[in-house]
């Protein structure tokens, strides 16, 4: 199948966690034999920070304007079969009317800001970036949050379906390293600064740093204020790129992990980060929301700290072979449910269901084969 993407990045991973997201999913899918286009807007933050300018799964179609890119775009999406807009798309709205007038059989939209944009559509019928009336449209409302928010995209919005497609790793890319002393720590953060973050990492990072003064801290991300204080301990890597995250996670006795607040409320919405830390087998921390105990046992497969003082004790008290049985039943768990390739045959096997309806001989004959690969 020839599928056409219309989403945030997938050049530069630098202040979001799409790029990762999409470089996954594509490379998946093209390893199922898939023709991908990709169209990303040229903005100046990601051109200057690209770390995979030339992704080999994948034709990317930068552009300036979208006026101009117009023709190539309706040229594109006359030959595809499967037409996939993401959240935050720059010129999102105007995408999603492109892809309802074309002849594309398969109409999808994936959000990868499901609470964000469902609390835009509640309050303003819109974002920047879709619009409510244009939710019937899309065949498939892919989301990056599970549980109840579906059943709201769907009887509240419109949603023909809503079906939950979690971000995913690559196992190629993110496995055990051994320890890189330029990481080596007892507690590391990645992660894009966030306000409503911050205080869960003052709290969960900071103070345990403040009282273990000889231990070793990381926090790695950018756009932090210059105005934050950090413990004496605590390093700061102000961007890491993507080839060097799972040696960051091989490194470090804890991760943290640490969610956004519409993210929490809303449930169910895992971050990249976290599965990508698990599958390096790294005993993660991490803040409790609804829906986490569905991707990983507490206790088990993850920590849960109620305060800074719990996760003293994790670093201090536990000992290595049990932090190392920690990250390794996590690794088991994302290996066998969150890999690039079990999210791109969910993919496909959903894009079966509405090719079905709109089966022609010609979309039949190409598309069988493919939905029986494993």
């Amino acid at each position: 199948m020839k599928i056409v993407i219309f989403g945030l990045s997938i050049t530069s991973s630098w202040g979001n966690g799409h790029a990762t997201t999409f470089r996954a999913l594509c490379q998946a899918l093209r390893e199922r034999g898939h023709r991908i286009v990709f169209f990303e807007k040229n903005v100046e933050w990601y051109a200057s920070n690209r770390d995979l300018p030339e992704p080999q799964f994948c034709t990317v179609r930068l552009y300036e304007d979208w006026d101009a890119i117009l023709p190539t775009v309706r040229a594109e999406l006359r030959s595809a079969d499967v037409a996939m807009l993401g959240s935050y798309f720059p010129d999102g709205i105007a995408a999603a009317e492109e892809i309802f007038d074309s002849p594309v059989r398969a109409k999808t939209y994936y959000d990868i800001d499901t609470p964000i944009t469902v609390a835009a559509l509640r309050e303003r019928d819109a974002t920047d970036y879709l619009q409510k009336a244009q939710v019937p449209g899309f065949d498939i409302y892919f989301s990056f949050t599970g549980g109840p928010m579906l059943r709201e995209l769907e009887s509240r919005f419109g949603a023909q379906r809503a079906y939950p497609l979690y971000c995913s790793f690559d196992p190629d890319e993110y496995r055990r390293f051994g320890v890189n002393q330029r990481f080596a720590c007892d507690l590391s953060y990645m992660g894009t600064y966030a306000p409503d973050r911050q205080p869960k990492i003052e709290e969960l990072l900071c103070k345990p740093a403040t009282m273990l003064l000889r231990r070793k801290f990381i926090v790695a991300g950018p756009q932090y204020p210059k105005t934050i204080t950090w413990p004496a301990n605590v390093k700061r890597i102000f961007h890491l790129n993507p080839r060097w995250h799972a040696r960051f996670y091989s490194s470090s006795r804890f991760t943290l992990n640490v969610t956004r607040r519409d993210m929490v409320q809303a449930g169910y919405s895992p971050s990249v980060r976290l599965f990508e830390a698990a599958a390096c087998g790294a005993a993660i921390i991490s803040d409790n929301w609804p829906g986490l105990d569905s991707f990983f046992t507490p206790g088990r497969e993850i920590l849960l700290p109620a305060d800074h003082r719990d996760v003293l004790h994790f670093i201090t008290d536990l000992s290595e072979e049990e932090i190392e049985r920690i990250g390794l039943a996590a690794q088991e768990r994302v290996l066998a449910e969150h890999t690039s390739q079990r999210r791109a045959q969910q993919f496909e096997d959903q894009i079966m269901k509405v090719l079905a309806v709109h089966r022609s001989p010609a979309v039949a004959s190409e598309c069988e084969p493919l939905a029986k690969a494993p």
